[in-house]
């Protein structure tokens, strides 16, 4: 199961400096996962500062 970023996104960029394997970039909007690359590891959920970051559903 991989992380999820919502709409509160404001593509800051804190998140993708903190992911170990690279699997955050921006999208067309915001910050995205890529899902396939991700390892559930959470590194990114605590460096969001609006919380936009949560467990995949």
């Amino acid at each position: 199961m991989a992380r999820v970023i919502s709409d509160s996104c404001v593509s800051c960029g804190a998140c993708e400096s903190s992911c170990p394997v690279g699997a955050i970039s921006m999208g067309e909007d915001h910050m995205v996962i890529d899902a396939s690359a991700c390892i559930d590891c959470g590194a990114c959920e605590g460096t969001c500062p609006v919380g936009a970051i949560s467990p995949e559903e």
